[in-house]
């Protein structure tokens, strides 16, 4: 059974790959514990349980009690993984895109993600709004599946290598390129598969048919990610009889949920499927937690004197919440409570009664993928914090992110 990331949370991919690292951080165990099931760890547990739920309760009402969990956790994780990356974007961009920050090249992507292309999305989704046109709006929804595939299993590539880089351990140029291949192999084959010769679907209300997926795609998706499964375990066997021990449980943990559990075998598990845009979630805000720790801990000394870490990654998290309820579920309620008429007429039906969240929510995913592909990019100094020492007195690292 293989099926596309469940309920599409975000549409972005990460350019973060192997770094290396003269010093890396010292980790405690119990830290390492906590990073674990953060990056992805949680989620055999999350079968277990699932498991024993329908056991205890029987299918209907362990899985209306997960939705209703899942429901609301959503206002306090994923909403606000989405609204967190406005907060980082969009942070002194004009220093950024017009000034002299950045080399011209990142200056040039500033200006892509944070300009033209959030312009050439609001006309989309406007003028389907406006032409009530359920084909416009269900192709701009189609690119928003097809994009946050991308960016389950580029991030989860993106984590495997910085978290690798952490522990020391470095990915020769070979062995990063069989692990994008997985990668995006993964990505590929969850986006073909099943073969759809076209179907009439709903989503978020917008009633549309969707994109030809041939049977031979699906066959051939699969085959290649199999070969890159199995290029995949050569590397990691060769590379462990020439280095010897690999301290990479968590980082490989992280790669192989985002890639098989989240993006491929999502629907596996009836109970599981509504927790994994949580488990995606997390695994990005704590990458957050770790650039914005590096950086509020440098700037909380001399030259700058700004306010602890604390205090602004406190600020941080509430500036993310306040903004992912104003993006998911205050202006698209407005729009929708304003604009749309109670008594759709015929025309408008197939965009269903909040044609507005639709058009928003789409939105925003797939303006998420742009911006994240800046801001993690290697390129991008600001990703040194990533490395950042947990303390003052060891030598800070230096970084190469390719």
């Amino acid at each position: 059974m293989s099926a596309s990331p469940a309920a599409a949370q975000g549409a972005t991919a990460h350019r973060v790959a192997a770094v290396d690292v003269l010093d890396p951080p010292r980790a405690s165990p119990a830290s390492s514990v906590v990073e674990f099931f953060l990056v992805g760890g949680a989620t055999p547990l999350l079968f277990a349980v699932a498991w024993c739920l329908r056991r205890l309760l029987g299918l209907d009402a362990a899985e209306l009690a997960v939705g209703f969990v899942m429901f609301h956790a959503a206002f306090v994780i994923n909403d606000p993984h989405f609204a967190v990356t406005y907060c980082l974007f969009y942070r002194d961009f004009a220093a950024r895109a017009f000034g002299g920050a950045f080399g011209p090249r990142l200056r040039a992507r500033y200006l892509l993600a944070g300009i033209a292309v959030p312009v050439g999305l609001a006309a989309w989704a406007a003028t389907a709004l406006a032409t009530k046109s359920a084909m416009s709006l269900g192709l701009l929804i189609q690119l928003m599946f097809l994009l946050v595939g991308w960016h389950y299993v580029k991030q989860g590539f993106g984590v495997m290598t910085v978290l690798a880089a952490r522990r020391g351990v470095r990915f020769t140029r070979t062995e990063r390129i069989v692990v994008l291949a997985h990668a995006f192999a993964g990505w590929a084959y969850a986006w073909a598969s099943p073969p759809d010769p076209g179907t009439e679907v709903e989503e978020k209300g917008v009633v549309f048919t969707t994109v030809l997926h041939p049977a031979w795609l699906d066959r051939a998706a699969h085959a290649v990610f199999l070969a890159t499964a199995c290029a995949l375990v050569i590397i990691l066997v060769r590379k462990r009889r020439r280095e010897g021990r690999l301290p990479i449980a968590t980082p490989l943990t992280a790669l192989l949920c985002s890639i098989w559990s989240w993006s491929i075998y999502s629907s596996i598990d009836p109970l599981v499927v509504y927790a994994i845009p949580a488990l995606h979630s997390v695994q990005y805000l704590y990458f957050v937690w770790l650039l914005r720790r590096g950086e509020a801990r440098e700037r909380e000394g001399p030259p700058w004197f700004e306010p602890s870490a604390a205090t602004r990654i406190t600020a941080l998290a509430a500036s993310a919440l306040a903004l992912g309820w104003v993006l998911f579920h205050g202006a698209p309620s407005l729009f929708d409570d304003l604009l749309v008429p109670r008594r759709l007429p015929a025309a408008q039906a197939a965009l269903g009664p909040t044609p507005y969240f639709a058009a928003l929510y789409t939105f925003v995913n797939v303006h998420h993928f742009f911006m994240d592909s800046v801001i993690w990019r290697r390129d991008n100094p600001e990703t040194r914090y990533l490395f950042a020492q947990p303390k003052p007195s060891i030598a800070p690292s230096t970084a190469r992110l390719v």
